[in-house]
């Protein structure tokens, strides 16, 4: 397996001995093997804390384990980037770690001008004015600089003039008050609280006779640069007899004086007021007594002194409250300041730090050699430096860094939190001058001198180049600027400044040079009379760690600038960043190897992500220069952005795939990948841009007098342009190259691929620069965002905003903001607050909205434009009045407006448009944009099959429901305001429908008009629950009736809804199904209720509906008797065994429950009751609901029922049995509507004639058998056929003389047909054949019949032959 080789070698780590730069394929336990061969990635174990050599350091941006990965969002990964970056950069050695115990003279001075630390900016001359004032000198002059207010200043004589030196044409500004000569000036920091605000610095002015104290007040003036005022503050104190010559202040506006005749530390104090004993301005010696009698000097002669020791130099430093004073013997003192104490702490005199320097290893080099001549010293302030104090400046032009340790003794002078006074101070570091450029060779580009502790050989010791040093100045984090005189009137400058490039990758290789430094010899022509930092004090950060890290701050903060007072005028410097080195290389085209060169001379040195991050930089026109005209302007020769995209495209690298991962699993993954050094590079440049605002919160609250509230930016609003506009540019960068990046080009980079590994990789590498894409732009939105927050009165906004929202907004930070959703969230708030804070105003929101739109999208969409407009059309409307014809198109407008934009409409939105178009009685609207909303929330309809489905428990789609169900909610809300409204007047009024009658009707149109079948059903439930079944039975929807089918099934009430809802729509048809459902359920109804709804079936059933066929009309007619039937049966047997006397009481209960409820099954019904109970009437009345036509089976139950009869009607004795037996056949026939085969006559004929002569002979009316027959319809034919096949067959007990019986009944049938027959058109008896065999059958039994019976056979007969004739 073969991966891509890098392009830098690898350089040794602890444990890893690397000696090929591919990596290595062969796992080795106790070695690191390297994702990526990039030597300025590489970590030290040391400095985050391995446990084992196998493990590895996350870089910015390198890709985790899937597990941390797979979850993340691109801007959440972005986020994360950026986070590990500014970790990374806060980790930056601080100076302690490289300034450490030992020596060094690493200087890189090169002959490339692109190569310098510092930049000569412009030369100011000195104003022929005050040349004329030199020229009255009379006693002395001095000069001096207020560098940071851009002044200068000349004290001639008793004059003091300012000016400032920027200006082509200055005004001098003078003090020339008092009449004695000058010795000192001094600017310091007036104490709080005893000056007029506007007062910002104090003029410290001593003379031989009075110290003075001028206000100076500076304010920014309007072309640039700084105004000076110079105001009396009638503050002096006499110093007769002193020739003071330093003075010095503290930031809390302490000042400290001394005079050339002795080593005393006076302080001046000031008030406001004069008190008892006490002036308004007062010295104090704070060391007569201490220090002379501590250390006395010399006495040499008969009683005569040395000359005496006097103070040339004081310094404070106000971190720690510590003022140093240095000595005309080059002893140095340490003076505690505390709490407005002032106590001896160290004193240090040079022979003791000669005795530290030999404990060094350096007692022989000659430019250490005592007696040590100190010619400055320069505090390094606790945020910079822990355990260093001081740098002196020796007269041989050697840098000598000393720390100072705290005791337990001193700890009564320390505060609280504070940390203690230093009680010693020792030599750490020295740093030989640089080689003197005259010794260097002709060809020779560079100088570079590495050391690394002790007495190195290499360490270069000798070099006289700064011999003699005149004047040195430190400044933070480190820029040493040194004055070596060459005559009287001239002074050579050296100048060096940290190369925080190196300085940073000193924990990656410890072998590199420790005390790295850039220095240049920029020529100055004329005598230095004082120097001073231009800009604020350098600080990369609060603490030591990331204090001095320059590439951190260039792109976010000013370079440093030091300005150079001299005999002819002001020289300023600009610190050059690394960018700016960068480009100048470029611009100026390299050495032998040219700008190529130049490149990876940058990735030897700073390593390919610093690189990378650079020339991005460059291309983006992050690139300054001076330019021919002394103006700092960016760089933007196309050559020179050309060249740095190139590089940046070029010199990015590659993502690696992490090999010792690899080992572990079996193929590659997008999360072993580590992502190139250009991800890096644009992770880094990112962040540099971000640092000052990333953690920082958008505002910040106060209090005005005059308006309350007040939230001002925490960042300005000019910083957060100048943000923007370089992230536009890097997006631009970004979109014109994006074919030519690995990892941005899209998928055409796939195909490009060789190897699985390597697709893998770049698919790492493209989702890596594709979330910084995002972040970029995220943060150009929320930057504009901010913007327009606070050009539209942000006080009113948050006035206006809940108090959680408000607190929200107070712990918002930039960060939150850019990459988080709640961020997110709470910016859109803000949006509705302007909109709405506009809305009240009446301003313009389209133009508002528009502009929100334009500037930050992600916050303010076009459907928000659109949304605003829509509110604004609303209050209009209101404003305008609902009943007007303006307000009633306002509305339709607003509605329009917000159905276009439905689907991102808040629920807060639309609660709100909702209750507008409410109160203004636009009920119809506010229904409409609801259901819209719902529909758009779930546009696949889920919510609906969720309901179809019954509503399954911990189902996704109940969350698409839910949604909905806030919108209907609000429907049911506006449903009730409009039912309220309507009940309160009438709907006609003179014939007319009132208005508030046809907004009821709109509205109802909307909501039955709606396709939303999830609305209808939730409106239908809404409905019930409010016991409105009414309302449902009045609408007209094609879901009403799937709802109520839906319904029925839970319950018997919505079941009837149901048929009543089909009923009054003359759905009958469909209503007799539901009815037949009804009566066939499991619901708990009793026989009588299913009989009841088998009653109503069978009535709808037999009405026509419209679209049903009568064969279908009449099969469910069929089906509803026939189980009517059934249920009549049921009852029947029900009724009986209710009084039933022999079932027991234990069993009755369970017969009537069970016959009571649902409808039994035939042969339940007859084998366990009915047969059982000899109910034969119902056993024949069971035969023919089941189709049962066993002639057997039915002729037995007939016999079984008649006899039963008789039984039963003999056991109670009454009525009489032929009459119970009649009137049981009779009721049987009809309902058994005379079936041949459940009424067969043939059967039932002889059985009631044979019951008539055995059981009932005599008993009633002789024809009562053929009554009851002939009552219920039988037909005349068929009981005479049976009678007279009786008659003619003779049998028992129909023979001899109870033929007779038989001839009566046909005699009497006989009658009676012919009678029937007679009434109508026709025929007698069913035709003359019959009539003719009746005739004779009659002549031929005439015999067999009583005298009163012969008379009326021979009648009949006469009458029927008199109709044959």
């Amino acid at each position: 397996m073969s991966f891509p080789v890098p392009q830098t070698p690898q350089k040794p780590l602890p444990g890893a001995f690397i000696q090929t730069p591919a990596p290595s394929s062969t796992y080795q336990p106790n070695s690191i093997t390297l994702a990526n061969d990039r030597s300025s990635e590489v970590p030290s174990q040391q400095q985050y804390g391995l446990q084992g050599q196998g493990q590895q350091r996350q870089q910015p941006g390198q890709v985790l384990g899937r597990s941390q990965q797979d979850s993340l969002k691109p801007i959440e990964r972005a986020s994360r980037t950026i986070n590990e970056t500014l970790t990374q950069e806060s980790r930056y050695p601080e100076i302690d770690s490289y300034v450490s115990q030992g020596a060094s003279s690493d200087y890189e001075i090169s002959t490339q001008l692109g190569w310098a630390p510092f930049q000569r900016v412009k030369s100011y001359n000195i104003p022929d004015a005050i040349f004329s004032q030199y020229n009255n000198a009379q006693i002395s002059t001095m000069m001096g600089l207020f560098a940071n207010l851009n002044h200068a200043w000349v004290a001639i004589d008793n004059a003091f003039y300012l000016w400032d030196y920027t200006h082509p044409d200055p005004d001098l500004i003078g003090f020339e008050e008092q009449p004695h000569n000058i010795t000192a000036v001094r600017l310091v920091t007036p104490r709080a609280g005893v000056f007029l605000p506007s007062i910002t610095h104090l003029l410290v002015v001593a003379t031989t006779a009075d110290i003075i104290l001028v206000g100076l007040a500076s304010q920014a003036a309007q072309g640039g640069g700084q105004s000076a005022v110079l105001y009396s503050t009638r503050l002096s104190i006499s110093v007769k007899g002193m020739s003071v010559n330093v003075i010095e202040g503290s930031a809390t506006g302490r000042i400290f004086f001394a005079e050339s005749g002795n080593d005393d530390v006076y302080e001046l104090t000031y008030q406001q007021e004069e008190r008892w004993f006490q002036g308004r301005c007062a010295k104090t010696n704070h060391t007569s007594k201490g220090v002379t009698a501590f250390n006395p000097g010399p006495i040499f002669g008969f009683g005569q002194k040395a000359k005496p020791e006097y103070i040339v130099q004081m310094a404070t430093d106000d971190t720690r409250e510590l003022l140093y004073t240095l000595s005309s013997r080059s002893t140095i003192r340490v003076f505690s300041i505390k709490s407005n104490t002032f106590v001896l702490v160290v004193t240090k005199p040079s022979s003791s730090i000669s005795t530290d320097l030999q404990h060094l290893g350096n007692s022989q080099v000659e430019l250490l050699r005592p007696p040590l001549s100190i010619i400055s010293v320069d505090p390094i302030p606790a945020e910079e430096a822990s355990r260093l104090h001081l740098m002196v400046a020796t007269s041989t032009g050697c840098r000598i860094f000393l720390s100072a340790t705290s005791g337990s003794a001193y700890g009564a002078f320390s505060r609280a939190g504070s940390p203690s006074a230093p009680t010693s101070m020792q030599v750490q570091h020295i740093k030989f001058p640089p080689i003197d450029p005259a010794r260097l060779p002709t060809e020779q580009q560079t100088s570079a001198q590495v050391v690394l502790y002790g007495n190195n050989p290499s360490l270069d010791n000798t070099s006289k180049a700064l011999v003699p040093t005149r004047k040195a100045v430190r400044f933070a984090p480190g820029y040493f600027f040194c004055f070596v005189a060459r005559d009287q009137s001239t002074d050579l400058l050296f100048v060096s400044a940290p190369e925080t490039g190196r300085i940073a990758r000193l924990r990656e290789n410890p072998n590199l040079p420790r005390y790295p430094e850039l220095g240049m010899w920029p020529h100055l022509g004329s005598r230095a009379e004082d120097i001073g930092l231009v800009s604020s004090r350098f600080k990369a950060s609060k603490t030591p760690s990331g204090f001095g890290n320059e590439l951190a701050v260039q792109y976010d903060k000013p370079a440093s600038e030091v300005a150079i007072l001299t005999n002819t005028g002001v020289h300023t410097f600009r610190r050059r960043r690394l960018v700016d080195i960068f480009a100048s290389t470029i611009k100026i085209g390299g050495g032998d190897e040219g700008v190529e060169g130049e490149i990876k001379k940058f990735i030897r040195s700073y390593g390919p992500s610093e690189t990378a991050s650079t020339a991005l930089a460059v291309a983006c026109g992050q690139g300054l220069d001076v330019t021919s005209d002394a103006r700092i302007a960016k760089i933007t020769d196309p050559v020179v952005l050309e060249f740095a995209r190139k590089a940046f495209i070029e010199h990015g690298g590659k993502p690696q795939i992490n090999e010792n991962q690899l080992m572990d699993q079996s193929g590659p993954t997008i999360d072993m990948v580590r992502p190139s050094a250009r991800h890096e590079g644009l992770a880094l440049y990112i962040a540099r841009l971000l640092r000052s605002i990333w953690k920082v919160p958008i505002a910040k609250e106060g209090q005005s007098p005059t308006t309350g509230l007040l939230v001002t930016p925490t960042v300005s609003v000019g910083k957060l342009q100048t943000i923007s506009q370089d992230l536009l540019a890097l997006k631009e960068f970004l979109g014109s190259n994006k074919s030519f990046i690995d990892g941005l080009a899209g998928p055409d980079m796939i195909g490009r691929v060789s190897t699985k590994q390597e697709e893998i990789a770049l698919q790492a590498e493209h989702r890596a620069l594709h979330s910084l894409v995002i972040l970029v732009e995220n943060v150009i939105e929320g930057i504009a965002f901010v913007q327009v927050l606070f050009e539209e009165h942000i006080s009113e906004i948050m006035s206006s905003l809940s108090n959680e929202t408000r607190q929200q907004v107070r712990d918002l930070t930039f960060e939150g903001l850019f990459t988080t959703i709640s961020g997110n969230d709470l910016a859109k708030e803000l949006v509705k607050a302007i909109v709405n804070r506009n809305i009240a105003n009446g301003s313009n929101v389209e133009t508002v909205a528009e502009a929100l739109r334009r500037r930050c999208g992600s916050f303010c969409s076009a459907d928000d434009v659109i949304i605003f407009k829509a509110q604004e059309l609303l209050k209009r409307s209101s404003e305008a009045g609902s009943e007007s014809e303006s307000g009633r198109n306002l509305l339709n407008e607003s509605l329009r407006l917000f159905k276009e934009v439905s689907g991102s409409l808040t629920m807060e939105q639309l609660q709100w448009a909702a209750q507008n178009f409410t109160s203004m009685q636009f009920y119809a609207g506010a229904i409409q944009l609801a259901l819209d909303v719902a529909q758009e929330s779930d546009r696949g309809n889920r919510a609906l099959g969720w309901i179809q489905e019954g509503r399954p428990a911990q189902d996704s789609r109940e969350v698409a429901f839910g949604s909905r169900k806030r919108c209907y909610n609000l429907i049911h809300d506006v449903i009730t305001s409009l039912e309220q409204a309507s009940s309160q007047g009438p709907t006609l009024v003179d014939g007319q429908y009132t208005a508030a009658a046809k907004r009821r009707t709109e509205a109802y149109e909307v909501v039955e008009t709606s396709e939303d079948e999830a609305f209808q059903t939730d409106l239908y439930d809404w409905y019930l629950s409010q016991g409105r079944t009414d309302r449902l039975l009045e609408i007209h929807s094609p879901y009403i009736v799937t709802y109520l089918q839906r319904k029925s099934v839970e319950d018997v009430a919505n079941a009837d809804l149901l048929w009543r809802y089909h009923t009054q729509n003359g759905h009958n048809h469909e209503a007799a199904r539901v009815q037949l459902d009804l009566a066939q359920s499991n619901f708990p109804l009793s026989l009588d209720q299913r009989i009841e709804y088998l009653g109503r079936a069978k009535a709808n059933a037999s009405t026509s509906t419209p679209g049903v066929a009568r064969q279908t009309r009449y099969q469910l007619l069929r089906e509803v008797s026939d189980l009517l039937d059934v249920a009549n049966i049921q009852s029947d047997l029900l009724q009986r065994l209710k009084v039933d006397q022999r079932i027991s009481a234990q069993r009755r209960p369970d017969v009537l429950k069970e016959l009571n409820g649902s409808m039994l099954p035939f042969n339940v019904l007859y084998n366990q009751y009915a047969d059982q109970a000899g109910y034969f009437d119902l056993c024949l009345l069971i035969y023919q609901a089941a189709d049962h036509r066993n002639p057997t089976d039915i002729r037995n139950t007939w016999q079984n029922l008649i006899d039963g009869t008789h039984e039963e009607t003999i056991t109670r004795g009454e009525p009489q049995p032929y009459e119970a037996v009649g009137e049981r056949v009779r009721s049987l026939g009809i309902r058994l509507n005379l079936s041949e085969t459940m009424f067969p006559v043939s059967d039932l004929v002889p059985m009631l004639e044979r019951y008539s002569v055995e059981f009932q002979n005599g008993v009633g009316p002789e024809t009562w058998v053929m009554d009851t027959l002939i009552d219920i319809g039988v037909p005349f034919e068929s009981l005479y056929s049976v009678l007279e096949g009786m008659f003619y067959n003779d049998e028992a007990p129909f023979q001899g003389k109870n033929r007779r019986y038989l001839a009566r009944d046909i005699l009497y049938v006989a009658e009676k047909w012919f009678q029937d027959s007679s009434r109508g058109p026709g025929k007698i008896m069913g035709g003359e054949n019959n009539a003719a065999s009746i005739s004779a059958t009659l002549q031929m039994m005439q015999p067999t019949l009583e005298a009163r019976k012969t008379e009326e056979c021979q009648l009949l007969r006469m009458r029927i032959e008199h109709l044959l004739r």
